[in-house]
């Protein structure tokens, strides 16, 4: 089953964040803080664009999320306003911070030729029981039916899987400098 965000999902929406956070795969055992991924890439999300989440849902419970914010520019700079600052007091910038700290701390902001084009952007994560069975596809779709405009999409080049599950969604590469970005106009 396919459905919007609820505030109780939140914690299921972290997890799977973790437990998809490594190209795919799981990453608790790259963080001492389980909650520190979902911060950066679930919570601002469910905060400031709670009608862009969707999650799917199958006899387990929550299994996968699909996540956008319909302006990039404007999200950026509401993170950087109402966002981040209380991450950067909890999570310090230190010698060795792990590279989601120096994201809270640094964070990249959209090329604006691609947002120019594409200023939507989106995440999706399904955990591994629920891959091809066709929730990935509708929760995109369930997103891309609230967006007016183009969107993207960033990926590591390693994870061939998800490109291929993008290009499959429609997406065409629209750039391959640092991580590949994927581009839809609607």
């Amino acid at each position: 089953m396919i459905r919007t965000y609820r505030p109780a999902d939140l914690d299921a929406l972290y997890d799977i964040c973790l437990d998809t956070g490594n190209g795919g795969l799981g990453a608790r055992h790259l963080f001492d803080d389980p909650r520190l991924m979902g911060h950066a890439y679930v919570g601002p999300y469910v905060a400031f664009e709670p009608d862009l989440v969707f999650v799917a849902e199958d006899d387990e419970g929550i299994c996968g999320y699909a996540l956008a914010a319909s302006d990039t520019e404007a999200f950026e700079d509401r993170c950087d306003r109402d966002w981040w600052p209380d991450l950067r007091v909890r999570y310090p910038m230190t010698p060795d911070a792990n590279r989601i700290v120096q994201q809270i701390h640094h964070p990249a902001r959209a090329d604006l030729m691609i947002a120019s084009d594409y200023p939507a952007h989106m995440h999706a994560n399904l955990l591994p029981r629920a891959k091809g069975k066709g929730f990935g596809g509708a929760l995109v779709r369930s997103v891309l039916e609230r967006l007016e405009k183009g969107v993207h999409v960033h990926v590591r080049h390693h994870n061939t899987h998800a490109v291929g599950f993008w290009e499959h969604m429609g997406f065409r590469v629209v750039d391959s400098a640092e991580k590949l970005v994927l581009g839809l106009r609607l």
